[in-house]
This record gives C-alpha cells, structure tokens and sequence, in this order.
C-alpha cells in the first residue's frame, strides 16, 4: 500500500505538470485515489519504464530522461520522473518557438527568407554566410536565430512566451541569449505538451506558421516512419545537456472487424516525445550529436513494436 501511495503521489506530481485544466485534474486525481483504494496494482495511462535506462547505460549515460506520450492510446509513458519535470535550458530546441514566432510577426516571410551573413564569424563555416530559414534550422545557425531574435524584439518575444506558456517565461537580459545562458528553461513534460499543440495546430500562431515548422522538422520519412524534431545542446561550467524533441507518425496496418466502417486497414500512429541527457564536458569518448538520435530511436522502437 506504501508503495501504490508512493507512486500515486508522483503521478499527481506528473499530472499537475501536464497542463490539464482544475477540473480535469480533480477527477483524474478522485479516479486514482479510488484505484489505490480499491487496492488495484495497476495505473492506467501513465506507466514508468525503468527498463528504458538500459539504452542511455549502454552508451554510458547516468542522467537522462526521456517522455512518450502515445496519443493513439492517450497514455503517457516516462524514464525518470525527477528530470522529466525539472527544468533546464531548452537550447536549440527553442528555435521551435522562434520559428514560430519569426512567420507569425512577418520577421521572417517562410522558410526561403535570407539573412545575410554579418561578417563576424563565428568560427563553424557552414554558419558564416548568408542563410534561409529552412538551412539555419537544419544547422541550427545560432548567428541566424540570434537575429531572428533581435528582430522579434523582447517585448513581442514575452508576449508569445507568456501565451504559449512557455516553460518559466523568463527572458532575462538579452533576447538573443535567453535560450544558451540559463534564464529561460523548459521541462522535457513541458516541451511534450508544446509538441502535442504544434502538431495539432493548437497553437496560439496560424496554421501556415505551424504547419512551415513542422515542416522544417522532418528528418525522416522511411519505412512507414516520418520523423520530426529538433535537437538542442547546452552547457553549464562542468556539463553538457543534450535535448531531442519532436514526434513521430507510424503508419501501421491493422485488420479491421467485419462490417467495420472502417475501409482501409491502415492507421495513422503518432508519439510526441522529448529526452534530455547530461554529459561531463571533458568526456569526449562518443560522437554524441548521434548518440541522442540512436537512443532516440532505441526507445522508440522498443516501445512501437510492443504496442502494436
């Protein structure tokens, strides 16, 4: 009874940090104490797998966390609790919202808008030149993004910030740095939900806006998988911190009952997910730029091939 009480109390916690309205939240809460009650074993729709550890092990990684939440079965599934709601600094994967942020203002047009290069180097060559939305994304062009972020200017950034509720709201004292220097931060639950709202155009931006970003986020479209996301690394004095986020479609094929209305025996499967690492800075035993797409895709195949 301790422990089913024990783990009620982490699934609250997990809950509350989800963005369910009050209402929602109390008959979650009501229907679970009743579980515990009852004496069942069994939480439905938040499930903990530890065993998700053996892939981040296997690279020799001891601080992660990484959320999946399965909508197709409206079920959240979670690797450590404790840094899956902690917050740190979103990184690059903030150039979700700049992106977002950039169309909706008319800062920048679409994804074939060029900045022109500056001419302060920035030593990375394929950063040093003039660029489009859609490379500076792919490369993740912090020159690019910073004026981008100049642009948008502090009090329309706060002002999308505070809409999309974005992780602490903070910008701090440059809008061209909030997302590298530790004043803005975001949870892995947190950058979950935003996943979810970008991909069902539930954002406070136009559907045009959404729908260029979630485009300049595919990575992949193979074997019945499209990928999408945005990876982030940042640094603290002794660490690194390693962020992927996005989601993916899986187009499966399931037979469907006799007499179903359902024609076609092809469904649509999407998972949005968020994971975060931490390495010491003087580790340089692993390219892990890969390292967080091979994880990624460890657990995510782990996960879809038994959930089939």
């Amino acid at each position: 009874m301790a422990y089913r009480q024990n783990k009620l109390r982490s699934i609250i916690t997990f809950i509350f940090a989800h963005n369910c309205t009050e209402y929602m939240n109390r008959i979650i809460i009501i229907c679970l104490l009743s579980i515990v009650c009852l004496g069942s074993c069994q939480d439905t729709r938040i499930h903990e797998h530890q065993e998700w550890g053996r892939f981040f092990q296997a690279e020799g990684i001891d601080q992660a966390g990484f959320i999946l939440r399965d909508h197709t079965h409206d079920a959240v599934h979670y690797y450590n609790l404790a840094q899956d709601t902690a917050h740190f600094s979103p990184a690059s994967t903030f150039k979700i919202f700049l992106s977002l942020a950039a169309l909706e203002l008319g800062v920048v047009q679409d994804d074939k808008f060029i900045i022109p290069f500056s001419g302060d180097s920035s030593g990375r060559p394929d950063w040093d030149k003039d660029m489009n939305l859609r490379e500076a994304f792919l490369s993740s062009s912090e020159p690019y993004f910073k004026e981008v972020a100049r642009r948008i200017g502090k009090e329309r950034m706060q002002h999308f910030l505070d809409t999309v509720r974005y992780g602490n709201k903070t910008i701090g004292d440059s809008v061209a740095s909030c997302w590298t220097d530790n004043t803005l931060k975001i949870s892995a639950d947190e950058q979950v939900g935003l996943m979810k709202k970008l991909y069902f155009n539930q954002l406070p931006f136009s559907d045009r806006s959404q729908r260029i970003v979630r485009s300049l986020m595919l990575h992949e479209n193979k074997n019945g998988r499209k990928l999408y996301y945005k990876t982030g690394w940042g640094s603290t004095d002794a660490r690194h911190r390693l962020w992927v986020v996005g989601f993916a479609e899986y187009e499966m094929k399931v037979k469907e009952a006799e007499g179903s209305m359902n024609k076609s025996d092809v469904r649509n499967y999407v998972y949005f997910f968020a994971q975060n690492f931490e390495i010491p800075k003087t580790d340089t035993s692993s390219k892990w730029s890969e390292v967080r797409l091979r994880v990624l895709d460890a657990i995510l195949t782990d996960y879809t091939s038994k959930s089939k």
